[in-house]
């Protein structure tokens, strides 16, 4: 089968020293972003945006997915021990797992967790694997008209569902698509935005943008919440090693997690957060120990930690089938890959087969590498707790501004970085989602090219959109998706 050449191919080239040790620094720096709360994955992917420019492409996109699906793994450690979540993903993990730790089971909690990660893992990315292809051949027969549909979609199912009023999301959208614009149009010579600051002739860079939102802005904000943490990390007084009746209990929600994560990755539906509730609720339901929910089940552990971790992969499908992003991590890695020149899609599988089946290769390894780092070194991970925070703030908000200023030597970026991150730093206290900014940015420029491609086609006729089949289909998806919630309540209230 060609799908087996390309991976045994991808393997070759995954399995070199070089790519080897960019996966170890991927997923140990995941991880280690995981477990300490309110440093995320997208702040860490933008934090190193700046400065891995001259890294291999191959190497460096291998790192940033590792910090990716690390940072799944990772989160359940503070959750079951501190019980404080490293990523909003692991909320579940906190709620059960910690009670199980002060049941005396913290080292089975753990286990379940990491190997329900890497069982979810690995088959997600077999997924990956067989499922990406047969997306890129449909995609292959779109054309201007089906891509622009397809980005108009995914603009408002993720703006739809990152935040908690509609009205903040989509102005969150619009900012984004608003900073996309400025500078030169390409088509007419005109400039747009610029304000006549001879700067921002070029375009604000994406990267600088992604670094001011996450870097700076979200460790503004979490800087500004920082309290001091009342609970006390939990001792292991148990075994790190299941017992028969945990690999019993626990191997049905690995596979149900599994398939819940994956799809809900794979759509526009805003991250890991709903199929990790969704994969609870479902465990609850079937359980033959009800009781325990709430006091330290096992299946309240090891389906939501499956599904947080299939859901990565899932998202990783979209990206690099597509070029969509369906969480702000994704966005960030959008950005990473057209740092290099590349635009993820159907035809970077074409024009960049070599790259592709090696990071996929290297997914396969990383979760090996994850399920070592996972258990054994528990103990190291939590030592990350008691790096003075105001320490780790600092330093971030150091980095960030030395990358920054290193990509061009300019004072002005730095005045730019800044400006943008008190933006993301208002946002957040004002419960504005920062992710539609980040997407609207990047995705909005392409979908302007489409548009326009699109109606010189069809020689200014915007019927264009809905004489094409797909892209009327795709049109009429993103209308249900913005009236049927209306809909529903209103019809709720009658």
């Amino acid at each position: 089968m060609e799908v087996l050449t390309f991976l045994a191919n991808g393997f070759s080239l995954a399995l070199s020293l070089q790519n080897l040790l960019w996966c170890l620094v991927g997923v140990t720096l995941g991880t280690a972003v995981g477990v300490l709360p309110g440093i995320g994955p997208a702040v860490t992917v933008a934090l190193l945006l700046p400065v891995t420019t001259k890294i291999d492409p191959s190497g460096a996109l291998i790192m940033f997915a590792g910090i990716y699906y690390g940072a799944m793994y990772g989160g359940s450690t503070t959750s079951i021990l501190l019980n404080t979540p490293g990523e909003s993903a692991t909320i579940i993990t906190a709620m059960e797992g910690n009670q199980m730790a002060k049941r005396g089971r913290a080292g089975a909690a753990l286990s379940t967790s990491a190997i329900g990660s890497f069982v979810a893992g690995t088959l997600t990315v077999v997924a990956l694997t067989f499922v990406s292809p047969i997306v890129v051949d449909v995609a292959l027969r779109f054309g201007p008209p089906e891509f622009f549909a397809l980005m108009v979609l995914a603009f408002i199912t993720v703006s739809a569902v990152l935040g908690e009023s509609a009205l903040r999301r989509l102005t969150a959208l619009f900012i984004g698509l608003a900073i996309g614009l400025v500078g030169i149009d390409n088509q007419s010579g005109t400039a747009r935005f610029a304000f006549e600051i001879p700067q921002l002739l070029d375009g604000i860079e994406v990267v600088t943008v992604a670094v001011g939102l996450f870097a700076v802005g979200e460790t503004l904000w979490v800087a500004s919440k920082e309290r001091a943490i009342v609970d006390a990390v939990m001792k292991m007084t148990d075994s790190i090693w299941m017992k028969a009746e945990d690999w019993k209990r626990s191997w049905k929600p690995w596979l149900r997690g599994t398939a819940i994560g994956f799809p809900f990755g794979a759509i526009p539906a805003g991250g890991a957060e709903i199929p990790t509730f969704l994969s609870y609720a479902i465990e609850k339901k079937l359980t033959k120990y009800p009781e325990e929910f709430g006091k330290g089940a096992i299946e309240g552990v090891a389906g939501p930690e499956a599904a947080n971790n299939a859901s990565s992969t899932g998202t990783m499908t979209t990206l690099l089938a597509l070029g969509l992003p369906t969480s702000a991590t994704a966005a960030i890695l959008l950005a990473a890959f057209q740092q290099y020149g590349l635009q993820p899609g159907p035809l970077l599988f074409v024009n960049s087969a070599d790259l592709v089946w090696t990071l996929i290769a290297s997914m396969y390894i990383g979760n090996v590498m994850l399920l070592v780092l996972n258990l054994p070194l528990v103990g190291l991970w939590v030592k990350l707790l008691e790096i003075p925070k105001h320490l780790l703030y600092a330093g971030i908000l150091i980095f960030a501004t030395l990358g920054v200023y290193g990509m061009r030597q300019s004072a002005f970026d730095i005045f730019l970085l800044y400006a943008i991150g008190l933006l993301g730093f208002m946002m957040r206290r004002y419960d504005f989602p920062t992710g539609p900014v980040l997407i609207g940015m990047i995705l909005g420029p392409l979908a302007e090219a489409q548009l326009r491609r699109s109606l010189s086609i069809s020689q200014g006729d915007w019927m264009i959109f809905l004489q094409k089949p797909l892209s009327a289909t795709l049109l009429a998806i993103t209308v249900l998706v913005v009236v049927g919630p209306w809909l529903m309540k209103k019809r709720k209230k009658n």
